[in-house]
C-alpha cells in the first residue's frame, strides 16, 4: 500500500483554513484505500488553465469545490463532476484538468465534507469510509448540486445553458439522480453507476435512478463494466425508460471490464475500456449540445 495522502485525515480545525490552506489539505493525492502500487497514473498539467478551490453557497455551509478551467476568457460548457467514495483526490482533479483542457468548465463539490475526508483512509479503514460516504443523504447531495448550480450562474466563464454530469461508482448513481432533478443538465455520463437497490429494505433511504426514470430531463450514457454486479441492473434500467417514453439515453457495457475501469490508480484500470467510454462521453455531450473546442 502507497500512501500519498495527508496521514491523520481531515480535523475540526482545518474548516477555519484559509481557502488557499484548504485546497493544501484537503485536495490532495491519491486515495489511500485504492491505490495500486504498479499504478502508472494520467497526470495532466495546469499549462492553459486555471484551477482553484471556490466555495459553493450550500444550505448549511460553505461547501469548497475543486475547478479546472481554460485560462482564456469567453463563457465555456460546464462539466460537473462527481467523485467516487473517495472524494476530491488527485485522481478526479485530473479528470477535471482533462476536461478544462477540451475547453470545459470542470466542477467538483466535495460533498462529504461535513464528515470528513475518506482519501486518507487505508484498507483497514473501509467502515469509516462507509460511515463518511453514508453521512452524505441523498437531499444534502441534491442541495450541494443545486448550489453548484447557483454558483455557476454567478460565473462570467460559464455557459450556463450548456451544462454536463459525469460521475464514478458512488458518483455514477448521483448523475441518474441529479439529470432526473435538473433540468439545467442537458446531458450525463455516469461511470457504473447502481442503478437499483440490492437490497430494497437496507436502502429505503436512499433514491435508486430505476425508480425516478420518468422523471429523467436529460439523457444519460451509462458505462458499465460487464464483470461488475451492478451491471446487471441495466435491462432493468432501460425497461423504465422504455416505459416511461424516455429516448436519448444510451447504454455501454464493456465485457471485460471490472468496476472502476476507468480509476487509473487502482487495479481495475483498464486503459482500452477507459478510453473507448471517455471519447464515447465526449461525444454524447457534444450531440446534446455541451461540446467543447
Amino acid at each position: 500500500m502507497v500512501t500519498l495522502t495527508r496521514p491523520d485525515g481531515f480535523e475540526p480545525e482545518d474548516f477555519h483554513l484559509s481557502r488557499r490552506g484548504l485546497a493544501a489539505v484537503f485536495f490532495a493525492g491519491y486515495a489511500a484505500a485504492a491505490f495500486s502500487a504498479e499504478a502508472e497514473p494520467i497526470h495532466t498539467d495546469e499549462t492553459g488553465l486555471v484551477t482553484e478551490t471556490v466555495m459553493l453557497p450550500a444550505p448549511d455551509r460553505p461547501l469548497p469545490a475543486y475547478v479546472a478551467r481554460p485560462a482564456a476568457k469567453g463563457r465555456h460548457p460546464v462539466v460537473l463532476v462527481v467523485s467516487e467514495i473517495f472524494g476530491i483526490h488527485e485522481y478526479i482533479r485530473d479528470t477535471c484538468r482533462r476536461l478544462a483542457k477540451l475547453g470545459y468548465v470542470a466542477i467538483a463539490p466535495a460533498f462529504f465534507i461535513r464528515a470528513g475526508d475518506p482519501a486518507p483512509l487505508g484498507m483497514d479503514q473501509i467502515a469509516e469510509i462507509r460511515r463518511i460516504v453514508n453521512a452524505a443523504s441523498d437531499a444534502q447531495v441534491m442541495g450541494d448540486i443545486e448550489a453548484t448550480l447557483t454558483f455557476l450562474k454567478a460565473q462570467a466563464y460559464a455557459d450556463n445553458a450548456r451544462i454536463a454530469v459525469t460521475g464514478f461508482c458512488w458518483g455514477g448513481r448521483i448523475v441518474w439522480l441529479a439529470c432526473e432533478k435538473f433540468p439545467a443538465f442537458k446531458a450525463g455520463a455516469a461511470w457504473y453507476g447502481q442503478l437499483e437497490a440490492a437490497d430494497p429494505k437496507a436502502a429505503s433511504d436512499r433514491l435508486f435512478p430505476v425508480n425516478l426514470a420518468a422523471s429523467l430531463h436529460a439523457p444519460v450514457l451509462g458505462l458499465y463494466a460487464g464483470k461488475d454486479p451492478i451491471s446487471l441492473a441495466v435491462p432493468d434500467m432501460k425497461a423504465a425508460l422504455a416505459k416511461a417514453g424516455k429516448s436519448g439515453s444510451d447504454f455501454v457495457v464493456y465485457p471485460d471490464a471490472q468496476h472502476g475501469f476507468h480509476a487509473d490508480y487502482r487495479p481495475s484500470y483498464n486503459a482500452a475500456d477507459a478510453k473507448d467510454g471517455w471519447s464515447r462521453m465526449l461525444a454524447f455531450f457534444a450531440k446534446n449540445g455541451v461540446g467543447a473546442g
